[in-house]
Formats: C-alpha cells, structure tokens, sequence
C-alpha cells in the first residue's frame, strides 16, 4: 500500500505516539492496536537480559514480562511489570534478572486483557570456561532495494548463540532515493515517503522496518548487541551535522541527532549507554563502541583539499602530512579512547582469550588501484566518476580512498593499534558499513604513519544485508577482476567480495575464531538460498587471518 502522510500531522503524532494517527493508510503500517511489532532482546548479561516490545493501547498500558525454561511456560522464572508509554511510541523495554549463566529461555508479554505477545527466545551469556560460542554480524539493511534474505537464513540457524548489528539497521532517505523508484523491489514500500527528520519520520520509518518478517524472525530468535552507524541519523553522520542534513531547510543539527537517538533507544533492544562490553566467560570480551555521533570530527576531503590548486602531488602531499595525519581528530573521544584501552588491557590481564571490537567502519587500510577509473562506464552519473578520479588520486600519493572510515583518522587508529599491541590483545574487529565482503590483516598505518610495525589483529567486514555495493557502479566489470585489483594494491586485505550481499557468521572457540561470509543468493525475491560461503579462520596468538 502506498501513501501520502502530511508532515503537520507526522508533527502532531510524535507528541501523542504513532498511533493518534488516523489516516488508514497509517494504521495499516502500524498494524493496528495491541502487540503490533513482536518481541526482542538485547544486551544480555550472564544473569540478565534485556526484552523489548510494543503494545499499542488507548495510552500507557501495562504489561506483564515472563521468562521460563520451556516454550509452554509451565515453569516461569523470571519477568515482571513492564509499562508501553504512549511518550515512548507505545515501547516497553524490561532488564529481567535471576537467569542462569549460559542459558536459553523464552520469553513473552500479557497485556491486561489477556493478549499474548509472540513468543521470543533469547539467552544469558556463560562464565567461566567456555569450548564455543556462535555470533552472527549484520550491516546495511536498505528495505527497498530488497528482501531481509540475510536475516530470514540466520533466524533458522541453531548454531548462532548472539548477533551483532554494527549499523545501518534502516536509511533517512525519501521514497526515491538510493533506490530510485526504477529499482525500488516491489513491495518493499517505506514510510513515511519523505526523508525521516522528525521525531515522528524517525518513529514512522522503523515501524515500516519492523514490520519485515524475517527481521521480526531474527529478533524473536536470538538476542541482539547492536549500535547505530549514520544512516539511523543521517548519511555521514559527524558529532556536528551529516552530509544529509542542511540546517536551513532542516533545522538544527543538535535537535535532528535527538530525536534519531530518542527513537532508536525506543524501537531497538538497547540500553541508554552510549558504549559498554559483554563478557563471554574466559572465552571473550565485547567491546561495543559508539564512533559515530558522539566525538567524531568531520571527514576529510580529498577533493576539497585539492581544489583549485595547480599542483596537484604537492597539494596531496600537503593534505597527507597536514590536516589528514592530525594528532588530534578521533571517532570516539578521549574519554571512550581511555575506556577501550583500558578495556583492552584489563581483558586480556583477566585471561579472556579473545578482545572482540564490534563497531562500525572499516579498520583496514583501503587503497585504490590505478586503474579503478576504467571501472565505471562513461554514462555513469558525474559525482562517480568525479567521486573515483578522486579516489585514484589519493591513492597515487598513498592516501586510502574512505575518508569516512578509520582510514580517514590515522592517528586515532594509532592509539589504538598501540594500545591493543601494549596489552598482546588478540584483536578481532568486526565491522559493517562499506556493503562490501572484506577480511584484513590490521597493522598498516598509511604513509608517515609508521608503516607496518606489527600484526595487531584482523578483521571480519560484514558486507550489506541488501544496500548495493562495487557491482552497482561497475557494470560489466568482472568482480574477481575487481576483487584482485583491491588485493593487489593492499597488503593488509587477506580477502574481499565486492558484488554480493549477506552476512557474516562467526565461531569462536578458546584457540580459534573462525569467520564465514554467506552470501544470498537473491535479495529481490524471497528466499534464504544461498549461492556460497568464504571461511577464514585466525589462530589465538597469530593475528594472521588464513583460509580455511
């Protein structure tokens, strides 16, 4: 079904909850009152977990939250009483204790009226000693341009014991735009139509997400460990504004960057910190940072760097030695840089065998090959093929092509590789953001960066759920030609898939973690079909990535 909603009314819904909306159009999205969007967890503890849901009644409304062993509920253990207020969108979230260590339970909510909610499954994490433990990573889910395919193939898996979600869980966009209507997949219809900007668009948009079955099959079965990358925002998103956001036309950045974390914190099972860790027995620690909103600077240029100067090495060499190599530009601040170090050194002191960043840009280090510019067509749009001459540019002088990653704050990612070397971590990154399949070997800081001093960790980069990657701006280029192409100009890239999406999934066990890219065979019909799989593996101590 599609719709028009007047933005006046979206304004006036956001004060009184979603549901005072009375276009029909709109309660259809919104599936009416009562349980209307299923049931999630998150976040869990060895004791505890985190449980979400949303009840829409006539305002706040009371719920009663059971956790028991059995799906029949006959021995309840743990729950309590939950209110979904009508100022949070009719949410409800409940941190439920007393759990067992290393344990699966299910879990559901009663409305006052006897309504059942549907039954969800989640798990605490273990202590002690632990032999294996599986993670599943997500990234980049763009519901028009195609099925949760991803999402639907890991919820039927019983292998999987947590997830990760690193970002971009839904896109700001207008109807329209990225995809075009052309290449919007039919059915897969966003609300509202106009980019999401308010607090009410915010509230709308994950709505009409959450309505996908495979993502409602993905939460009801596993709990979730997620953070919010720009896209939850806005489109390269920084501490100050975003690419997608002009203030004259859409106000302030200060209250934009609100009212997207406000509905975030409301529709997702997360707590109110910004950043935390997750401890798995002797076996691992998670570390959950937030790079994105909080301390980042803004991105770098290259193109702006450049422009209008006659020498264009000398104004590269200029732009790398100066405002690129900053001591002082950051993703996390100093504050968060102290937790995770600290964090880094405490971990591994404790005996944990594994330090897990799970976070949202890519770490490795990306250049791009010369010839990158015979990639895209001739009838590509202009911003491409100005955005890939840059590119090729930049990495003539040594420079990495993404401004928007690690990549385009080598000094942070310094004090970072400085302090998981200090503390002998076992460094494993995970990662989403790029919407292509990347594995790496971390150590290489870049030109006057200090080269490669030593192997620090790898990284698992989770292509895109379904946002399109290399193959959409390089038609009739053969991937394996693209792929090779990326290998060969960085040293630190043990693997790379640049056409397919997916997700990753991850085994960890005390001497080896072992990293699988599953890759769909489809995202424009439905089907949990895939057309493959890359395992790589790093042993504890190696910090060297290697096929299995």
């Amino acid at each position: 079904m599609s719709f028009t909603i007047d933005r006046r009314l979206l304004i006036k819904a956001s004060m009184l909850g979603l549901s005072a909306l009375s276009i029909p159009g709109a309660a259809a999205i919104l599936s009416g009152r009562g349980f209307t969007h299923g049931v999630a967890s998150g976040e869990p503890g060895a004791t505890s977990v985190l449980l979400w849901t949303r009840y829409v009644g006539s305002g706040d409304t009371k719920l009663r939250a059971e956790v028991a062993t059995d799906a029949a509920f006959t021995k309840v253990v743990s729950g309590g009483e939950v209110t979904a207020r009508a100022d949070a969108d009719h949410t409800a979230k409940i941190t439920v204790t007393g759990l067992q260590p290393d344990a699966w339970y299910f879990y559901r909510f009663i409305a006052p009226d006897g309504r059942i909610s549907r039954l969800g499954r989640t798990r605490t994490l273990p202590q002690g000693d632990v032999s294996r433990f599986g993670i599943g990573l997500f990234s980049c889910s763009n519901m028009p341009f195609g099925f949760f395919n991803a999402y639907g193939h890991a919820a039927a898996r019983n292998d999987i014991d947590l997830v990760i979600h690193c970002g971009d869980y839904l896109y700001e966009y207008d109807r329209g735009h990225y995809p075009s209507l052309e290449e919007t997949v039919p059915g897969r219809v966003i609300e509202p139509a106009n980019e999401m900007v308010t607090l009410a668009d915010y509230r709308l948009r994950y709505a009409s997400y959450r309505l996908d079955p495979d993502l409602q099959a993905l939460h009801a079965a596993f709990p979730m460990i997620a953070q919010w990358d720009d896209h939850e925002l806005a489109n390269d998103a920084y501490k100050d504004g975003a690419e997608n956001h002009q203030p004259d036309k859409e106000g302030e950045w200060s209250v934009r960057k609100a009212a997207a974390q406000k509905v975030y914190r409301e529709w997702m099972p997360v707590s109110d910190a910004n950043y935390d860790s997750f401890q798995i027995g002797t076996l691992a620690t998670i570390f959950r940072p937030e790079t994105r909103i909080t301390a980042r600077n803004k991105q770098l240029s290259v193109g702006e760097a450049v422009a209008g100067r006659g020498d264009l090495g000398k104004a590269l060499a200029e732009f790398r030695d100066g405002a690129w190599s900053a001591q002082d530009r950051t993703l996390m601040g100093a504050d968060q840089e102290k937790w995770l170090y600290d964090g880094f050194a405490s971990s591994k002191k404790a005996g944990t065998a594994w330090q897990i960043l799970a976070q949202q840009v890519i770490m490795g280090y990306g250049r791009f090959p010369t010839n990158a510019a015979d990639w895209v067509p001739a009838n590509a749009p202009g911003i491409v093929r100005k955005t890939l001459a840059g590119a090729v540019a930049a990495s003539q002088a040594g420079l990495p092509y993404n401004m928007d990653s690690w990549d385009g704050y080598p000094a942070a990612r310094n004090r970072l590789y400085d302090a998981a070397l200090a503390a002998d971590a076992d460094l494993v990154v995970l990662s989403g953001d790029s919407h292509n399949a990347w594995g790496y070997n971390l150590g290489e800081r870049g030109p006057g960066q200090g080269g490669v001093k030593d192997r620090v960790g790898v990284e698992f980069a989770g292509h895109a759920v379904t946002s399109p990657g290399f193959e959409t701006y390089a038609k009739g280029v053969p991937p394996a030609d693209i792929a090779r192409a990326l290998r060969a100009v960085n040293p630190g890239m043990a693997f790379c898939d640049a056409s397919q999406r997916g997700y990753v999934s991850l085994e960890v066990t005390p001497q080896q973690v072992a990293g699988s890219w599953h890759f769909m065979q489809d995202i424009r019909t439905r089907t949990t079909a895939l057309s493959g799989s890359h395992r790589m593996t790093v042993q504890r101590g190696a910090k060297l990535l290697q096929d299995a």
